[in-house]
């Protein structure tokens, strides 16, 4: 299930621990979701890659050391970084960061509660994608 109104708020609203110390805020529809997310201190993303999910980020607060592929840097508040299905990445964050990230398709894996955080139209959400 998914909610009706197209309308939401994260205020007030728990932030969820996708993984030890990434707390996370989400939102998403048919195609497409938005997440919130605060590294703390010292966190590292170990290399990986999204096999269906394009990942799309702007660093709000803080910094995060971002290698994608072969490419490494350090991106601070305003920075923009694009990550293509497929390709392999990882963070690393000393002091800690907030960033907004878009995701597409919608990997469910990212979604606290499908009753709050999803807003499903005619296709259900039928394109989303398990990771």
């Amino acid at each position: 299930m998914s909610r009706k109104s197209p309308f939401g708020t994260w205020n007030g609203v728990e932030t969820y621990e996708f993984a030890p110390g990434v707390h996370i805020h989400a939102v998403g529809g048919e195609q497409v979701m938005i997440c919130r997310a605060t590294y703390e201190p010292g966190k590292t993303v170990k290399r990986h890659s999204h096999e269906h999910t394009e990942q799309v980020m702007v660093i709000l607060d803080g910094e995060v050391t971002m290698t994608v592929e072969d490419e490494t840097k350090t991106l601070r508040a305003g920075d923009t970084v694009v990550v293509n299905r497929g390709l392999e990445h990882e963070l690393y964050s000393e002091k800690g960061c907030t960033f907004i990230e878009a995701l597409a398709p919608v990997p469910l894996d990212h979604v606290p509660d499908p009753e709050r955080d999803l807003v499903l139209g005619p296709d259900g959400g039928a394109n989303h994608v398990e990771k």
